[in-house]
């Protein structure tokens, strides 16, 4: 319902093609209820227009999202229910941003033919990063696509044959778990760890042919223990999970960058593994590399998860009750 102490005002939109409106609005008009439900604001479709009441501030708003989005399903992008709350988000937090920007910088085109794009301002911030700098380190909470955009990253690269081979690593550290408590051999002891990287790959490479560059070692999937030693030139390194390392794991990580490669290091601080009395390698890293200029540090927020929506109120929810705690224990 719209609030009636608001002075309220009505705007009407036209649009010049009925059948991208119609995407626009959504099946059964999904996209106009799911922004009533987000903002004091009513949306009424009637034949090429739409129009818009509210306060003045969310009317702009929701008509500068109409608009925009228009123009980007002009140039060819179709619209889904996920890309309504993606804008809405991305206006939210800055009304002037230009969602062009975001939803038509295509990274990469999936095996599944799925076009795979930033979906925030953090993204698209990360995207620039790991394109113009040889070392990113992303931090955030799960789900805000940290790790699957560095894949496309990646696999967009060894196409285009910006580097040779792709490096994925994690640290073989999970819930206190270790390794010799796992059954089988070692490939069979790690191989759980690593799933979520070939998962993610997966979706980026039919598999029979990312099963034949994992053959040749043209990709590359492995534990962190196994990269020490090493230097690695003309590669595209993803370093997953990177809260679970120790301060000495990740400074023989970092100096394993050869020429022509790239790092991308990706974490989430608020999910530490490790024994109470180590360090996570991440948040020391952040620490000292922010002093130097060619490495770049993302940071993500629940306004950047691109899962289901609840998602983002589940990692708010546990924020909050962390500050709660902290705050009566201090008392």
């Amino acid at each position: 319902m719209i609030k009636a102490t608001k002075s309220i005002r009505v705007e009407k939109i036209s649009f010049a093609d009925q059948n991208l409106l119609k995407n626009l609005c959504g099946e059964h008009d999904y996209h106009l209820k799911l922004l009533e439900k987000l903002e004091q604001v009513s949306i009424k479709p009637w034949g090429n227009q739409l129009s818009i009441t509210g306060d003045e501030a969310t009317v702009l708003k929701i008509s500068l999202l109409f608009k925009q989005l228009y123009g980007i399903m002009e140039k060819g992008w179709h619209i889904h229910f996920s890309d309504i709350d993606y804008a809405h988000r991305i206006l939210t937090e800055d009304i002037h941003f230009d969602l062009a920007h975001v939803f038509l910088d295509t990274v990469f085109i999936s095996s599944k033919k799925r076009m795979i794009a930033p979906k925030s301002i953090a993204q698209r911030r990360y995207i620039d990063s790991m394109r113009n700098a040889d070392m990113v380190l992303a931090i955030g909470p799960a789900g805000t696509g940290k790790t699957y955009l560095a894949m496309a990253m990646a696999v967009s690269q060894l196409l285009e044959k910006k580097v040779q081979r792709i490096i994925l690593t994690r640290p073989a550290v999970e819930a206190g778990e270790r390794l010799g408590f796992l059954p089988g051999d070692l490939a069979e002891k790690v191989n759980p760890y690593l799933r979520p990287l070939y998962d993610a790959l997966y979706d980026m490479v039919d598999m029979e042919k990312a099963n034949v560059m994992i053959h040749k070692g043209v990709i590359e999937v492995a534990p962190l223990a196994f990269m020490r030693g090493r230097t690695l030139n003309d590669s595209f390194i993803i370093l997953d999970e990177a809260q679970n390392t120790t301060s000495e794991q990740m400074k023989m990580f970092l100096t394993r960058l050869g020429f022509n490669s790239k790092a991308v290091v990706t974490g989430d601080i608020t999910q530490i593994d490790l024994p109470t009395e180590k360090a996570s390698g991440l948040i020391e890293a952040e620490k000292i590399l922010k002093r130097v200029d060619a490495v770049r540090i993302v940071h993500f927020s629940q306004v950047d998860v691109v899962r289901h929506p609840l998602v983002a109120d589940v990692i708010s929810a546990y924020a909050s009750w962390d500050i709660d705690n902290k705050s009566s224990k201090n008392k």
